[in-house]
């Protein structure tokens, strides 16, 4: 699929959205900084996750790691798995001051009860820890294919509810988009953004290289079954399509969206790497460098 988009129109808009994007890694492999850092450009955004068996803290190794192979750490920070102000403080205190940390992608967490005082990302946002540790920008989620716990109209209350609280403390905004098989869903949500949130900076989430079992096993969990069963619906072969280990599908799909659209605000994609954060960087290299060799 590289080969074939880098003979395209398109694999300029391509080789920029992925220049110009980012990818995921585990908080427990600070190890794996310096492999990704020989595939991608220097300063490419490398997101940390925070899972439900780490404490933040625990992700401060892989932060430094990721700043001193030369790229961007950037912490998720999941609002629902924080014990109290105390543990969030500490950690960016940490994240600022060892890892340079300058951005957060601020998520809610899928926890049935929070663990401490903070219910939703609008109420860490609110608290103003983030703004004041000195974080310039925060991300947020977006969901093309909604979420399967909250409904749309929560979700638009929320996102412009926290557009608004960043705003009053000074801090950007952008979106990271959840994954999605569903080109056409991810689109209209772009268009959409492009229409209500034009200043809004967006990263579309892309399933990284991955066995087609794994992503399917994800893809379940991560509330984009539907799309899945709508592939399903027109035979195996489709869902073969976009199960296989190459994600350049999806992206000449946004290549092409941003192509033929001047609003468009889409200005990378982001890479969910489902633990093989070095085949994804490889991918993202494959991408880059096939453009740039035409």
């Amino acid at each position: 699929m590289v080969e074939t988009l880098a003979a395209s129109p398109l694999a300029s808009v391509a080789a920029e959205l992925v220049s110009g994007g980012s990818l995921e890694m585990g908080a427990h492999r600070p190890q794996d900084a310096r492999a990704i850092a020989a595939q991608l450009p220097a300063g490419t955004p490398v997101y940390v996750n925070h899972l439900p068996r780490h404490r933040l803290l625990e992700t401060i190794p892989t932060l430094v790691a990721v700043r001193e192979a030369g790229l961007e750490p950037i912490p998720h920070i999941a609002a629902r798995r924080i014990k109290d102000r105390a543990e969030l403080r500490a950690f960016l205190d940490r994240a600022v001051g060892e890892a340079g940390v300058r951005k957060a992608l601020v998520l809610g967490g899928d926890e049935p009860e929070s663990l401490g005082c903070y219910a939703d990302g609008a109420s860490l946002i609110r608290d103003g820890m983030l703004a004041e540790s000195g974080l310039r920008e925060v991300g947020l989620p977006g969901y093309p294919e909604g979420h399967p716990r909250i409904p749309g109209g929560a979700l638009e209350q929320a996102f412009t509810e926290k557009r608004a609280l960043a705003a009053a403390q000074g801090l950007g905004v952008y979106v990271v988009t959840q994954f999605s098989f569903a080109p056409a869903r991810v689109i209209e949500f772009c268009a959409s953004m492009a229409r209500t949130a034009p200043e809004v900076s967006i990263y579309v989430g892309l399933a990284g290289p991955t066995s087609p079992v794994a992503l399917l096993r994800f893809a379940q969990r991560c509330g984009v079954s539907a799309s899945l069963r709508a592939l399903r619906t027109q035979g195996m072969d489709a869902v073969r399509l976009v199960t296989h280990t190459d994600p350049g599908e999806q992206l000449a799909a946004i290549a092409r969206y941003c192509a033929s659209h001047a609003s468009c605000n889409v200005v990378g994609v982001h890479l969910f790497t489902f633990g093989g954060v070095t085949a994804a960087a490889e991918w993202m290299n494959r991408c880059i460098s096939a453009s740039a060799n035409r």
